[in-house]
């Protein structure tokens, strides 16, 4: 029996995942320019010339796979994308992004290791900046509802750490008390200063 148009089109979604989940393992172990389209296609037990039927090069891999992990977050953050951040929609974010580090903590892992390549970000960081810029006005109109006295230092306060708490805890998570520093990250933004 003949596969149908959406057949087709799972198995090019399932081959071009295998492909960015390979690639990703790679970048983060070996490093972006140590790791080469062959070596890819080697892990992913495919021909080196299939790989560009899905990706245009390696850069173009490597940048949906930042960005793939960046809109993972982007999309939690003022879910009804008003550019209007609430207290409950502060909450929901931070929820939401421990909840997405525990449900895949080792991708995580690779993730930010990955993105701490001082090359990869050269390729990545104009879009990354153009993508982020705009949440961070969201969260600085928010703090100074909330009364910061100094809401520009406080978005990167916040950014910090978060990106710290993300880091220590794909380190250690078996350790790590995310759930308590939830709840502790949450209260030092949301209360009136």
């Amino acid at each position: 029996m003949p596969r149908t148009e959406k057949q087709f089109e799972q198995i090019r979604e399932e081959k071009r995942d295998l492909i960015k989940s390979v690639a990703l393992e790679l970048f983060a172990k070996e490093g972006y320019y140590n790791t080469s389209i062959s070596k890819i296609a080697r892990g992913a037990k495919i021909s080196k010339g299939l790989i560009y039927n899905y990706f245009e090069s390696k850069e173009d891999l490597i940048k949906e796979i930042v960005f793939d992990g960046i809109d993972t977050f982007i999309e939690v953050f003022d879910p009804n994308k008003d550019g209007i951040l609430t207290d409950d929609e502060l909450e929901f974010f931070i929820g939401e992004t421990f909840r997405i580090l525990k449900s895949n903590t080792n991708y995580w892992r690779l993730y930010f290791s990955l993105l701490m390549q001082s090359n990869v970000y050269k390729l990545v960081g104009r879009r990354f900046l153009k993508l982020i810029i705009p949440l961070m006005k969201t969260l600085k109109n928010y703090l100074e509802w909330k009364g910061s006295k100094n809401p520009l230092v406080d978005v990167r306060l916040f950014a910090a750490l978060m990106d710290g708490i993300c880091l220590h805890y794909v380190l250690d998570p078996k350790d790590f008390p995310l759930d308590d520093i939830k709840e502790r990250i949450f209260k030092l933004f949301t209360i009136n200063n």
